[in-house]
């Protein structure tokens, strides 16, 4: 399977929670387009620290992570991300890896939008279609 890639915009949830409640306008809500890889062996939203600085995003803590290549880094987490594609959205809290060079969409954010990985055409699709759907059991 080759890589496959997906225009998210990020927001920053905090942001986006206050320009619903009108304490801040809209267009103050910051927010950046970016073209992330999806990796479903990535647990949760990688970003690197440029975007955390255009986002705002605070640090909640810092976490060991495990790198594809097997070097341990040492990785900020964020506050919570507004994440979206198309029609869905969800929010998690963000790793910033040092020297990141691309942002990565994991697991957690794509069952927050109900997507997974079409091998044969290479893409993203709903798991359930083209409208989320929550599975309560």
């Amino acid at each position: 399977m080759g890589t496959v890639s997906a225009e998210i915009t990020l927001v920053n949830a905090a942001d986006q929670v206050n320009a619903t409640e009108g304490q801040l306008k809209e267009e103050d809500t910051r927010s950046v387009t970016v073209k992330a890889i999806v990796d479903t062996g990535a647990m949760s939203l990688v970003i690197n620290e440029e975007t955390r600085q255009k986002l705002g995003l605070g640090i909640r803590g810092e976490k060991s992570a495990l790198m594809a290549n097997g070097d341990r880094v040492i990785a900020k987490v964020t506050d919570p991300v507004a994440v979206h594609w198309k029609n869905r959205e969800t929010a998690c809290p963000a790793l910033v890896i040092p020297n990141a060079k691309a942002i990565l969409l994991g697991a957690i954010p794509l069952e927050g939008m109900d997507l997974m990985v079409d091998p044969v055409n290479q893409q993203l699709v709903g798991v359930h279609g083209e409208e989320e759907e929550y599975m309560i059991l």
